[in-house]
This record gives structure tokens, sequence and C-alpha cells, in this order.
């Protein structure tokens, strides 16, 4: 039997019987992808510190503030990090050795609705990302009562034409 490799799903059926999925599929879609571009770059962790708050830390030594951005859009959070060049020589003096990659590096982070970044500070060659899930009151679930009888009928409001 062949080795065969499933790069790929297909997810046409589940629209068949799911509503306002989209983002959803498309989510599951864009992490099935391999990304060639340095996947391990940097080296990071994803970890829960409460009830609803989450922390990103990722280790990028070698880089300072002015290095690394953080930006959060439409549900993405995107931390990027670009070297600048710095002189070579510093006092005459210059590497022998540079063993430290400060290659520049873009990750994406797929958010769930409601998350708002609350921080990010660098601390010792690590970048910490302080994240928190706020549902606002309208999103909570609200129990809908259930009347016996007429049924409700909407309610219009009439408007008056102006003149």
């Amino acid at each position: 039997m062949e080795d065969m490799v499933m790069d790929g799903f297909d997810f046409s059926p589940l629209f068949r019987s799911t509503i306002g999925f989209d983002r959803l599929f498309r989510l599951l879609d864009a992490t099935s992808r391999v990304d060639g571009a340095s996947p391990g770059y940097p080296p990071y962790n994803i970890e829960k510190t409460g009830d609803n708050a989450y922390r990103l830390t990722m280790a990028v030594a070698g880089f300072s503030p002015t290095d690394l951005d953080v930006t959060v859009h439409e549900n993405t959070l995107l931390v990027t990090g670009k070297a600048h060049k710095e002189e070579e020589k510093k006092n005459g003096n210059g590497y022998l050795h540079r063993g430290i990659a400060r290659r520049a590096f873009e990750r994406r982070f797929s958010l769930a609705d409601h998350m708002k970044v609350t921080g990010a500070k660098l601390d010792n060659g690590m970048l910490h990302v302080d994240l928190v899930h706020e549902v606002p009151e309208a999103a909570k679930p609200r129990k809908i009562a259930i009347g016996a009888g007429e049924p409700v009928q909407p309610q219009v409001t009439e408007q008056k034409a102006a003149a």
C-alpha cells in the first residue's frame, strides 16, 4: 500500500449543516498548511494563567524592545521582530562567533472572539504578552421567558413622514 500524506481536508460537507462557522473553517484550513519559513523560530509557550487569562511567552534573545512589534488586528495577534543593523565593531572589537540568532521573524496567532491583549513586556530575553478573554454583557447567555397563550406579535412603531 502506498504511503499517503493527507495535506488537506475538505470542509464543504460541513457547510451543509452549519451556519456562521466560516471563520473557524478558514482558521482550520490556514493552520493545516505547512509554513516552510522557519516554523520553529522563535520558540514560544502559551499558558493559561487564570480562568480567562493567558500568556504568550516567546524566546527573543538578542532583541531589544525597539526591534519587536506586537499588533492586534481583527482577531489576529502579530508579533514581528526585525534586528536593526548594529555597528559590527564597537571600540575596535567585533564578533568572533555569533551563535545567538537575531534573524527577522513574523508569528501570527489567531485569537478567539473577545480576546484582549492587556500588556507586553520584555524580560531577560523573553517577550511576555498577556491576554484576557472578556465577554461583553451583550454576548453572554441570557434566559428567554417562554409565554403561554397568544403568540407574541412583533411591535411595529409608526414613523411619521416628514413634510
